[in-house]
């Protein structure tokens, strides 16, 4: 198994992207930590989703956009599994509509989540990861952060951001054999795309060279490739996971 005895802390992983490469981890041998804003249900399901692979799994509920809370779970988990060899920043909202209607607070919530979050964990996380000389950070973002996207001009600038952030800690972790990639998902077929009508879907699926959506399992996949030593000497790169868009 790829990741036997590692531990990844996954963000947002109660449902849709982060879900599926929690339990994509979990299938290959790793403990997973993973986080949402609210205990719940779907919180519940997927704990014992995980837990079928015989791993072991620990649910934080805090806001990944408040540096304290962050900390304080970052700190909860290496208390926990006193490694952790993953670091997956998944979390993300969106707030659509076209920049002449988009309020501030639009900006900031997309801001704070999106990318705030992502410093946060890199923040917490890397004492124990200089410490340890190791550690795989991947950070989800989006093609609307290469291409932009009309109607998501803070959604896009967010994921934009990422891709920056990622580039220089790539470069500043480097010596220590900490690495730092970004997925750019395309038209993923999630909760979030399921509102779209079938109209629309098609008008998506003819801009993309597989002329269909693409699926959690083929981000989680891509992820478990640079979680994994099967990517040992990448870092600091954009790996676009979209079908040919």
């Amino acid at each position: 198994m790829l990741l036997n005895n590692k531990t990844a802390f996954i963000t947002g992983a109660a449902r849709g992207i982060g879900k599926q490469i929690a339990l994509t981890f979990a299938k290959h041998g790793a403990n997973i930590i993973f986080t949402d804003l609210q205990e719940n249900e779907s919180v519940h399901e997927t704990i014992k989703e995980i837990e079928s692979y015989g791993v072991k799994v620990l649910f934080l509920s805090y806001n990944v956009a408040d540096f304290t809370n962050t900390e304080t779970a970052v700190k909860k988990a290496f208390e926990t599994f006193t490694t952790i060899d993953i670091l997956v920043n998944n979390a993300g909202i969106t707030r659509d509509t076209l920049l002449m209607r988009m309020s501030e607070n639009d900006w900031d919530s997309v801001m704070n989540v999106n990318v705030k979050s992502v410093f946060n964990h890199i923040k917490a996380i890397q004492p124990y990861f200089l410490k340890q000389r190791k550690g795989s950070i991947i950070n989800i973002g989006s093609v609307v952060g290469i291409s932009g996207n009309a109607g998501q001009a803070n959604y896009a600038a967010s994921k934009a951001a990422i891709i920056g952030l990622s580039k220089t800690v790539a470069k500043e972790l480097g010596s220590r054999s900490i690495r730092c990639n970004v997925i750019a998902p395309g038209f993923i077929e999630t909760d979030m795309t399921s509102a779209l009508s079938q109209e629309v879907k098609d008008a998506y699926f003819k801009t993309i060279s597989l002329r269909r959506g693409g699926q959690p399992k083929e981000v989680a996949n891509t992820a478990l490739f640079l979680a994994s030593e099967l990517s040992a000497y990448i870092t600091g790169q954009v790996i676009v996971c979209d079908g040919g868009m």
